[in-house]
């Protein structure tokens, strides 16, 4: 499992630790609890990391050391991709007496897709790929959050990851469309698997108590953003939003905003909103949250009274879904995976894109309503239950499995697969 520009022990909502940190954790975890042994590959960005991180059984973290050991920005580790695939090849060779051999190689993010598109022809196995985001469907929402230095780069890798992938992972149906879409993607090639929620954190609690443990006023509305802070994930408009509440007859509400600065001008766009608040009058009652321990994070979405997710394009929507399992209704843009986690007027709302007004109102009627936002909320928990990672995993394991027992797919691009890394035979085993 490569997860090489963020690990998945960083803490989740600053800088590039977002919902792929907790996808590549718990879904790894859910694999090393059913039987499967699973080494993630991640760059060591930070001195004096361990080389080897034993989580559970099963399941090891490995620090790659490529580059120097700090945070880089994504174009200077796209140069560092041949040195971190010799360095797994490396550490896979040195395994060879101790463990089974690789069965699959599953990449998540183009950078990581870099990688397990040369290691699939070193050893000669399947490439799986999850995308998490995709540069045109990102490009299309937001130009300006889109990869700024050669921003075709990304996308054309995106492009060459998904013809030698033997299966390309969708969190949903409308993720499988756009790989379709957008890059040409082979159908039989695009599986589904929705990611999960843990249901030992994220349930429905009580709300005052909730309060109380984040030290927020038990009484009044509390509307919640949860995401890293860039213009992809819409903070603006929540802001917006939320300022125009007491115009519409909401009194005495708060917005926390739970998260911190992520890509290049997240520092920037942090002082921006910060002074946007001011403008608007409500810096007294907006509160920005340092990023939480993710399962910290369940006592935010049961103290709130509705959780808005303005964001511009979300391939899945993480954070809607575990607002739901806490039985908090979502207000969200409708795009992207958010169209298949909220139910519009049931378990919460679904607003057009970067629609302020929209937003307000929706927030408005569930902050004035207790009652309505909880029979919201509980419809919401209870939709929820589908999504488990035990069963994303046992789908994901199929597909392994199908997968393993057969030779791996033609690299579209041409590339002929070299002669197996160690010397073993091509294909699975």
């Amino acid at each position: 499992m490569l997860s090489l520009h963020t690990s998945p022990l960083a803490q989740p909502g600053a800088g590039d630790g977002g919902g792929m940190n907790v996808y590549v954790r718990e879904l790894t975890s859910a694999l090393a609890r059913s039987g499967v042994r699973c080494d993630v590959f991640t760059r060591a960005d930070a001195p004096g990391l361990p080389r080897e991180v034993r989580i559970e059984p099963n399941l090891v973290v490995h620090h790659v050391s490529a580059g120097p050991e700090a945070p880089l920005d994504k174009a200077r580790l796209v140069e560092l991709v041949p040195t971190i695939t010799e360095e797994i090849a490396a550490i896979l060779a040195r395994q060879r007496d101790g463990a089974a051999p690789v069965e699959v190689v599953h990449a998540n993010y183009w950078l990581s897709g870099l990688v397990g598109h040369a290691l699939k022809h070193r050893l000669g196995v399947p490439l799986v790929s999850t995308f998490h985001t995709l540069e045109r469907v990102k490009a299309e929402a937001s130009p300006e959050d889109a990869e700024r230095e050669r921003p075709d780069q990304r996308a054309r890798a995106e492009a060459d990851v998904i013809g030698c992938s033997d299966a390309v992972l969708a969190s949903c149906s409308v993720e499988a469309a756009q790989l379709v879409v957008h890059y040409g993607a082979a159908r039989e090639r695009v599986v589904t698997v929705a990611p999960g929620v843990d249901r030992a954190f994220f349930s429905p609690g009580d709300q005052r108590q909730a309060r109380r443990a984040v030290g927020i006023d038990p009484d009044g509305p509390l509307v919640l953003f949860v995401g890293r802070i860039q213009p992809l994930k819409g903070l603006q408009v929540a802001i917006r939003a939320f300022a125009q509440l007491s115009r519409l007859g909401v009194q005495g509400a708060r917005l926390a905003i739970v998260g911190g600065p992520s890509g290049p001008d997240g520092e920037r766009e942090h002082r921006r909103l910060v002074a946007l608040a001011a403008r608007l009058g409500i810096s007294a009652s907006t509160q920005f949250v340092a990023p939480q321990r993710h399962e910290l994070l369940s006592s935010w979405y049961r103290a709130a009274s509705c959780c808005i997710v303005p964001s511009r394009s979300e391939s899945f929507g993480l954070v809607a879904l575990e607002a739901a399992a806490c039985g908090t209704p979502v207000v969200a843009s409708a795009v992207g995976g958010l169209t298949t986690l909220v139910e519009d007027a049931v378990t919460g709302y679904l607003v057009e894109l970067d629609d302020e007004a929209a937003f307000a109102r929706r927030l408005a009627e569930l902050c004035a309503d207790p009652l309505a936002a909880a029979a919201m909320g509980a419809a919401a928990a209870e939709g929820s239950r589908r999504y488990t990672w035990p069963v994303a995993a046992s789908q994901l394991l199929e597909t392994y499995q199908y997968l393993a027992s057969r030779s791996p797919v033609t690299c579209a691009s041409g590339h002929r697969p070299p002669r197996p890394l160690l010397g073993e035979p091509a294909g699975p085993h």
